[in-house]
């Protein structure tokens, strides 16, 4: 997926999410939302964030597979080359 194809299989995700939760979700649906967009940006677009967060993130998102995922070049690797 690549370009309007991630930015739509993200709004599909959020917009689940969102049908999903309970009306006084309020803060734990706040969370599970911005999880959900880290997610996506750290498969589909390559960010990068801090361990603890990409823990939780992994830890939720286990028994989720992806196929096709784009692969990147970070910074670190292309400063050794």
């Amino acid at each position: 997926m690549v370009g309007g194809e991630a930015a739509a299989a993200v709004e599909e995700l959020v917009s689940g999410v969102r049908q999903a939760a309970p009306p006084d979700g309020g803060g734990r649906l706040d969370q599970l939302l911005s999880l959900s967009m880290v997610w996506a940006n750290h498969l589909f677009l390559g960010c990068s964030y801090n361990k603890d967060l990409l823990d939780k993130m992994m830890e939720m998102a286990s028994g989720i597979e992806v196929e096709d995922l784009p692969q990147f070049t970070t910074r670190s690797e292309l400063m050794k080359k």
